[in-house]
């Protein structure tokens, strides 16, 4: 995604007919993945990316793209960020992925990091691989206990391709066990075909029956060899493990270590092997495989005088440059051959490119030259759990800065843009603090905005504890008609959130009714800012008695007089300040349920109760009533006492008496 082109770039398209097939790699930080993604690349003899787009942004913080050739086969890869404040650029590359390669380490305490990727990966019934990466480092360990660990995690089973080899308590190597052939790894070269060792034969035997059990589950030819406990051919393996893989029925476990380019040429085979093709999974997705050309917009990015770029797959059809989709006219068709970016006249199915000035089109658009083919499910951003009051620095800029607000929240749909008017200040929320530095610094980087960070502040309200009641007279003369009013007004609590209410008891026509509607809207007014500061809440205004003047007293004088006696009830009916609460809901791993509750107590939180996340196996669900402004940053806190792994989500409950901390 460079931004300078190539004057063209070949159709992606082999001799065969075979379309490109996209895969998403994704996996917690640290594990390697991009380390992962250059290996893949350059085994497919395509030279390590360069940054793209000629952009500051820090690697890890968005989606990279790189096509390349493996064995006269065209394949597009997406590098998604591998942190938790990023997950929106994972999600939106898993929408357009035909699999996806799930990246972890061998730590089988770190498998909990696996969970919420297990979980997306089921939910949208994509297939998937996982690599098991770092295998270098394994010391002691065994892969089965990363196996089962990651498995705790997981519906699907997980089902062991690769059984490692020692020596000296290093992994030198594997046995594949579908072709129960053995290799060793060499630094910088092939890999070298070995007799499988002796020593690990029993397990090499142990493992491959485990893996033709699960794949017997739903293959007849094969579970009847199982039950005859017949030997499996290599084939009576491959073809239930394809078609198991396509279908998601389960998830093939390899090995390796990409820094050192150790099990890649494997993992590229098996990926070629299992990797659904793009006609698949634009089956699964409901797209025929007749019809006018189908797409859909994955990715948006403003390319400063370059314009906008909208980063789509096409699933069925040809889009030509200059072509219409859904109103507007693509400007500029560019493909990136190993992270390079390179014009291209047209683009076909299963490719992935970027689709120029579509200025009109949102990500997760589905794009068509009729515009009115049905739209195709794209997932929602995670509801925001950090939040910044942003200002620019130089007051001139001001009006620049919605406009950048909007194609940044359309660049990154995680990042949402609130205007506070009662407080008077621009939010910007999203997924962490890392995430809106992120954010803050794109303002900067692509715009010229520069812009300070605040706490936003909290919607404090005011009550009043008890009842009180005060006479006030307004009377002026100026000349010619004056101004008359008196009025005598109660002021009285009510229930939690029944909100204003006036009342109006004048008998005998002491005000004429034709003032009393003044009297009861400027009562309302004067709760909008009490003695406190703050707008008040739940009270009751009765207009108790009053006088007036035939010609003198008008609706402004009672206006007046009305707001006059409301400053001084509300101040004699002893007002309290309320702030508001939120239920909040986090999600941790059980052995952070204790840590997270201790968290939200000390944060003046009422635990209301905690039980185990439906088909989250090893995870909870923890229910408190938390003040509003004790959350600012608790997703930082929670974090780091749940390495990284818990959030929350929130909504407002009721207002409370503000307690000191």
């Amino acid at each position: 995604m460079p931004a300078t082109p190539q004057d063209t770039a070949p159709a992606s398209r082999t001799p065969d007919g075979a379309w490109p097939r996209a895969i998403a790699l994704i996996g917690p930080q640290g594990s390697g993945k991009s380390t992962l993604f250059d290996a893949l690349l350059a085994a497919a003899g395509s030279p390590p990316p360069r940054r793209a787009e000629g952009r500051q942004r820090p690697m890890g913080t968005e989606t990279r793209l790189g096509h390349c050739n493996f064995m006269n086969q065209p394949w597009a890869l997406l590098d998604c960020p591998g942190s938790v404040e990023f997950v929106q650029e994972a999600a939106a590359a898993l929408a357009i992925a035909d699999l996806a390669l799930v990246v972890c380490e061998p730590d089988p305490a770190r498998a909990a990091a696996l969970a919420p990727t297990f979980h997306a990966l089921e939910a949208a019934g994509l297939p998937a691989m996982v690599f098991v990466n770092k295998t270098d480092s394994l010391g002691e360990g065994r892969i089965r206990d990363t196996i089962a660990a990651l498995q705790a995690h997981s519906r699907r089973p997980l089902v062991l391709r690769q059984v490692p080899i020692r020596d000296g308590g290093t992994v030198t190597g594997y046995v594949d066990l579908v072709s129960t052939r053995a290799y060793r790894w060499r630094p910088g070269e092939a890999s070298e075909l070995i007799r499988i060792p002796d020593s690990i034969l029993p397990r090499e035997e142990e493992a491959r029956a485990a893996l033709a059990e699960t794949l017997a589950d739903h293959d007849d030819t094969l579970l009847e060899k199982v039950v005859e406990d017949t030997i499996p051919t290599p084939e009576d393996l491959y073809r239930p493990l394809h078609a198991d893989v396509a279908a998601g029925r389960l998830d093939p476990v390899l090995i390796g270590a990409a820094e050192r380019r150790h099990g890649v040429m494997r993992l590229w085979k098996a990926l070629r092997h299992d990797t659904p093709a793009a006609e698949v999974t634009a089956s699964r997705r409901g797209i025929a495989p007749e019809g006018e050309a189908i797409a859909q917009v994955f990715r948006t990015f403003h390319a400063g005088q370059g314009g906008k770029l909208s980063f789509a797959r096409i699933w069925r059809g040809t889009l030509k440059d200059g072509a219409t989709v859904n109103g507007a006219r693509i400007g500029g068709i560019t493909r990136y051959p190993a992270a390079e970016a390179a014009r291209a006249g047209e683009a076909g199915p299963g490719e992935v490119v970027a689709l120029g000035r579509l200025d009109p089109l949102p990500t997760g658009a589905t794009l068509s030259p009729s515009g009115n083919v049905p739209t195709l499910p794209f997932p929602a951003p995670p509801a925001p759990v950090f939040a910044v009051a942003i200002a620019t620095e130089d007051r001139k800029d001001d009006v620049r800065l919605s406009g950048a607000l909007q194609r940044l929240a359309e660049e990154d749909p995680a990042v949402f843009v609130r205007h506070d008017a009662e407080n008077g200040q621009i939010l910007l929320a999203g997924q962490g603090e890392m995430h809106l530095g992120h954010a803050v610094a794109r303002l900067a980087e692509a715009h010229g905005l520069r812009v300070t960070t605040a706490h936003p502040r909290i919607a404090f309200r005011e009550t009043i504890r008890q009842a009180a009641r005060h006479h006030a007279r307004h009377r002026r003369q100026t000349g010619g008609h004056g101004q008359f009013a008196d009025v005598t007004l109660e002021v009285s609590p009510r229930p939690r959130g029944e909100g204003f209410a006036f009342e109006d008891r004048i008998v005998g026509g002491a005000i004429p009714r034709k003032y009393i509607p003044a009297v009861g809207d400027a009562a309302e007014e004067a709760s909008r800012k009490g003695p406190l500061g703050n707008p008040v809440v739940d009270i009751a205004v009765t207009l108790l008695d009053g006088a007036f003047h035939s010609v003198d007293s008008s609706d402004m004088a009672f206006a007046t007089a009305t707001r006059m006696a409301m400053q001084e009830a509300l101040a004699k009916a002893e007002p309290v300040m309320l702030e508001p609460v939120d239920q909040v809901t986090v999600l941790v791993p059980q052995d952070s349920t204790a840590a997270a509750q201790r968290l939200l107590t000390g944060r003046r939180g009422q635990i209301l109760g905690y039980a185990e996340k439906p088909d989250w196996p090893g995870w909870d669900e923890v229910q408190a009533l938390v003040p509003e402004a004790e959350l600012h940053d608790l997703i930082i806190e929670l974090r780091s006492q749940t390495m990284g792994l818990g959030t929350y989500t929130r909504r407002f409950d009721h207002l409370a008496e503000a307690r000191a901390r």
